[in-house]
């Protein structure tokens, strides 16, 4: 199965990438089935939320248009705080998702990728503040598919390892926690235009992962344009392989669906 299951276009305001051109790239890639993920990040004020409502109008004339060449399925990516699930909630029990990406982007409305939650703190205050607010979170929602880019916070924190004992535990705790809700991770192949020397979640971090019994697990390239769409896809089904992974996993009506490797 070639699936790229975290996909982005013009619904989310980081990307002015046309639905339809993706669609169309994708089929000439040979990509069997996507997954399009378009942000939701509430708590933001200066962010662009996603037109729910026009976005699944939209893919759905797509899905009909071009049912023969590529299943397409509707998703979004719920870049989630404590403090705003009952935002969350209210939209996932309002429209009709066929999987969601629970992903952390922010800690207290304070962005990454601004340097704003790690100003002034300590590395290891940074990485386990980080795990700690994903592993609340997870303590109190529950309806998500998989969880996004697990150890993203490395793209934003200087120097290794990446990977303290500490974080080690903590990542061990937040994995028995999704395996026992039937819930999986993805491999985010954004490392790759991140330049970051391991995979994302990190090589390790996979391992242990698979060592604890989990099992579902998919491939996404976090695209945002034709030049990221399917980016290393094949490749890290390769490496998915090699350690292990009998399948790697598409989403219908939030139900995973297993494809032999």
């Amino acid at each position: 199965m070639y699936s790229d299951f975290h996909l982005h276009t013009a619904f989310s305001d980081d990307s002015d990438y046309a639905m339809q051109s993706s669609i169309e790239q994708a089929i000439a890639l040979g990509l069997e089935e996507i997954g399009y993920a378009e942000h939701l990040d509430y708590g933001i004020d200066n962010v662009d939320q996603c037109d729910i409502p026009l976005y699944l109008e939209t893919i759905g004339d797509y899905q009909k248009k071009y049912k023969d060449q590529i299943v397409i399925r509707q998703g979004v990516e719920f870049g989630i705080q404590a403090h705003t699930i009952s935002e969350y909630q209210k939209t996932f029990d309002a429209y009709p998702f066929d999987f969601v990406i629970l992903s952390i982007h922010q800690i207290n409305n304070q962005e990454f990728w601004r340097n704003e939650y790690q100003e002034g703190k300590p590395r290891g205050a940074i990485l386990e503040g980080y795990y700690d607010e994903l592993f609340s979170v997870l303590s109190q929602y529950n309806d998500y598919s998989f969880l996004g880019h697990v150890d993203v916070i490395n793209r934003y924190v200087e120097r290794g390892p990446y990977l303290t004992p500490r974080n080690r535990d903590q990542i061990a705790e937040i994995f028995k926690h999704i395996i026992e809700k039937g819930r999986g991770i993805e491999v985010n192949t954004s490392c790759y235009r991140y330049g970051l020397k391991d995979l994302t979640p990190s090589r390790e971090i996979i391992r242990l992962y698979r060592e604890l019994g989990g099992e579902i697990i998919t491939i996404g390239s976090d695209g945002h344009n034709q030049e990221e769409l399917g980016f290393k896809i094949l490749e890290t089904q390769n490496e998915l392989r090699e350690m292990g992974f009998k399948a790697i996993y598409t989403f219908k009506e939030m139900m995973p669906v297993g494809h032999l490797l």
